[in-house]
């Protein structure tokens, strides 16, 4: 355990539901009277198809499986990890990891990421944190969003804070209370429309522009209950597969369904920005397409920050989870999650 200090060196290790590879940012935090970071160097290191054919059906396999490939890719992330410390010569305190989520299902209490700790730890001979879900989950919140205490203590000057990866979510401050949930599927939809015609995503939203709004569709993808659902509450893939997917099976053009999901994202992201300023980061801020209907429907100044940001906000808060919880100050927000009470969530691995 790291003594409390002022200043700390950190690597952040995020690897996102639309499977574009393992983010990986290394950050310095300092404390200041309030906290600053320095965003260093960064990397995203893309998928194999063989892995990203693993990861994203290893839901279906059974629990020996499950439990074998955590190890494995804990091994693979840990390498990846320790070639990118020495390529950049970097002196690290410690690593913190996200995972990659196999399963979440708040309601059943259960959170699952895979990327076993003592195997990074091992693979890096470096102290390890991870698995920041599960103790939020065990006193009855959603384990998400974790961010939304970054956005709290890093990036304040804004009134909401919106991802746009594999779901859509936000976070803002209501009665000076940080509130967050996740929105709506984004990338996790687009790219798995894309890729049924040959595309690993759909590039700044070109195919979707092509497409025509099916009306039908668009209403019905709005009446899905969960819109209606007040937070805190969170989405996995379970839901795309049990509601989403299924409302496309009736159409055939993949451009018109890219062109009418992107519509109805941007609808329901638009409905909870009415005021002030946003600041955009997440894959999906590259999506003009995108962008431009949210736009459309956002009452507030959308602001895109620089490319690093955009690209490794989510590694960069991760790296600052593990710092609070090195310090045992609450790294997860119950107003967020709606657990029975703040926590300092993360599991410590040292070599």
């Amino acid at each position: 355990m790291l003594k409390k200090q002022e200043k700390y060196h950190v690597v952040g290790l995020m690897s996102g539901t639309s499977l574009d590879g393992l983010d990986i940012a290394y950050v310095e935090f300092e404390l200041k009277e309030k906290w600053h970071f320095k965003l260093g160097k960064c990397e995203t290191i893309p998928y194999t198809e063989e892995w990203r054919d693993q990861l994203s059906n290893l839901h279906k396999q059974s629990s020996i499986k499950i439990q074998h490939k955590d190890i494995n890719y804990g091994m693979y992330i840990g390498g990846l990890t320790q070639k990118f410390i020495k390529k950049n010569k970097i002196q690290v305190d410690f690593i913190c990891s996200h995972g990659h989520t196999i399963f979440h299902q708040p309601e059943n209490n259960y959170t699952l990421q895979i990327g076993d700790g003592q195997s990074i730890s091992s693979q890096c001979q470096k102290t390890v944190i991870c698995d920041f879900r599960s103790l939020d989950i065990s006193l009855g919140g959603q384990g998400a969003p974790l961010v939304p205490i970054g956005d709290h203590l890093l990036f304040e000057d804004y009134n909401y804070c919106l991802n746009l990866g594999g779901f859509s979510n936000i976070s803002y401050k209501s009665n000076n209370i940080r509130k967050a949930f996740d929105i709506c599927p984004v990338n996790i939809v687009l790219n798995y429309l894309a890729q049924k015609v040959g595309y690993t995503y759909d590039k700044n939203g070109e195919i979707a522009k092509s497409g025509n709004k099916i009306d039908s569709l668009f209403t019905k993808l709005n009446q899905l209950p969960y819109y209606e659902e007040k937070g805190p509450k969170s989405l996995g893939n379970e839901w795309v597969e049990k509601y989403i997917q299924p409302l496309f099976n009736q159409y055939s053009s993949v451009p018109d369904l890219l062109h009418t999901f992107t519509e109805h994202a941007a609808f329901q992201i638009g409905k909870n920005l009415q005021e002030g300023s946003c600041l955009v980061t997440g894959g999906g801020a590259f999506n003009k397409y995108l962008i431009k209907r949210l736009k459309r429907y956002a009452k507030t100044n959308i602001h895109l920050p620089e490319k690093r940001i955009i690209d490794y906000k989510e590694a960069l808060i991760f790296a600052f989870l593990g710092v609070l919880r090195y310090r045992n100050e609450v790294n997860c927000l119950s107003s967020v999650t709606g657990a029975k009470s703040n926590c300092s969530g993360g599991v410590i691995f040292t070599p």
